[in-house]
């Protein structure tokens, strides 16, 4: 715990990916004081073409009171 999931779409280089998770990590053992060892970090691509299926449907849509942070761009369904 915790366990941290990032949905992207593709293309971001490998050390993009991995300067992204040092900081999240960072970040989760600075304010919610956990230990490192406790910390994951995942990533899922998605494609542009099946974000509003596998992304915005599911996780933003369906799941609006989980969310810190709601995205600024229109419902990509319209």
């Amino acid at each position: 715990m915790p366990h941290v999931i990032v949905k992207l779409y593709p293309g971001r280089s490998e050390e993009q990916k991995q300067r992204l998770t040092e900081e999240i990590a960072k970040d989760v053992v600075e304010i919610i004081k956990c230990p490192e060892m406790a910390v994951s970090v995942a990533f899922e691509e998605v494609s542009q073409a099946d974000w509003p299926e596998k992304v915005y449907k599911p996780d933003i849509l369906e799941k609006k009171e989980t969310l810190y942070l709601k995205p600024g761009y229109k419902n990509p369904f319209e």
